[in-house]
């Protein structure tokens, strides 16, 4: 008598918005390819970053606020993978957890993206006293230096809502600022005004990248992401990560990072590491930025050469700035309590 063993069908969770469902019908398609006798579902549910479109970001839980939710969801056995943009992780996760794949990196610039009806092809461009929007803390201290006559305005929401807000009639913003691979994932790269690159601006820690996170005990999901991981990404983004963490940044915090690695010639796991990383003061007076070039073997290598980094920024005046961010950030919080406004722990 034989016994038919049914294959083991893996759900992929992620947030609910648009472009989080096409990275997840991304991530799904290459597991798929790799493993065509193996069937992957997609589920999507809204977390605690998406109920809350309207608070600035330092007023919030930071880069959990997106996290949370899934992973209960999947430490309860209720979902096996959660595809995530890399740069929304926290940089420490909850027990049980862990990060077993990561995607071939889209370009991680930032770009300027303007409204419809103007004609403006660059921030220099635009007029004194422009509005331009952004949520992120880290775009705004690096802009401020080089453009100070612009107004940078809080823009919260998915990348839908934000783009709504910008072509709006009665909108207050001249442009906004997005992650470039997001508005290229969504198929909406001709709205892309121009790119935002180094040394104009450092883009965010991980962004471009998407990540698969399991649970640790689950031998059989991780074997899969490591199937479709692309190493020289996941060695980059490992780096960054360590940089932050180290750093002990947050969505809030402006830690920039720019990050090449190029894999040696005829040897599959060796390659050149070059990390800038960057803490700018919240009005851009000040601005901390270095750089470390290494040979790395192993990921272990990459995330030391990371934290390297990180300590070099620290003790060249970075500590100083993340200090008082932290101290602008608690003053705001306590504010926003006395006007009655709801602050995430």
């Amino acid at each position: 008598m034989s016994t038919n063993t049914k294959p083991r069908k893996f759900t992929l969770a992620s947030r609910a918005s648009q472009l989080a469902q096409i990275q997840t019908n991304i991530v799904r398609d290459a597991l798929a390819a790799q493993h065509p006798d193996i069937e992957f579902d997609t589920s999507f549910m809204t977390t605690g970053g998406d109920h809350n479109q309207s608070q600035a970001l330092y007023l919030l839980g930071g880069k959990a606020l997106w996290t949370k939710e899934l992973e209960v969801a999947m430490l309860e056995g209720a979902v096996d993978m959660l595809v995530h943009s890399f740069k929304d992780v926290p940089t420490t996760l909850p027990d049980g957890c862990e990060i077993a794949g990561v995607l071939e990196r889209e370009d991680p610039v930032d770009c300027l993206v303007v409204r419809k009806d103007a004609s403006w092809k660059t921030l220099e461009e635009l007029p004194d006293g422009s509005v331009v929007g952004t949520s992120s803390v880290r775009r705004v201290a690096q802009l401020k230096r080089n453009f100070p006559k612009l107004v940078f305005k809080d823009v919260r929401g998915n990348l839908n809502t934000r783009m709504g807000k910008l072509d709006a009639p009665d909108s207050p913003y001249a442009a906004i600022i997005l992650a470039k691979a997001g508005m290229v994932r969504l198929g909406w790269g001709d709205r892309v005004t121009c790119d935002l690159g180094p040394p104009t601006l450092l883009h965010a820690v991980s962004q471009g990248a998407l990540a698969i996170e399991i649970r640790s005990n689950d031998d059989e999901a991780r074997a899969l992401c490591r199937s479709i991981t692309h190493w020289p990404t996941e060695w980059a983004c490992r780096a960054e990560r360590a940089c932050l963490r180290v750093l002990e940044g947050g969505c809030s915090v402006p830690v920039g990072v720019h990050t090449t690695l190029v894999q040696a010639e005829g040897e599959p796991h060796k390659g050149k590491l070059e990390i800038v990383g960057a803490v700018t003061s919240l009005g851009g007076e000040r601005h901390v930025e270095h750089k470390i070039e290494a040979e790395v073997h192993t990921v272990e290598e990459a995330e030391a050469i990371g934290v390297k980094l990180a300590q070099v920024l620290k003790a060249t005046g970075a500590k100083e700035i993340l200090d008082e961010i932290n101290v602008d950030r608690e003053k705001k919080i306590e504010q926003a309590k006395a006007n009655n406004e709801q602050v995430d722990a």
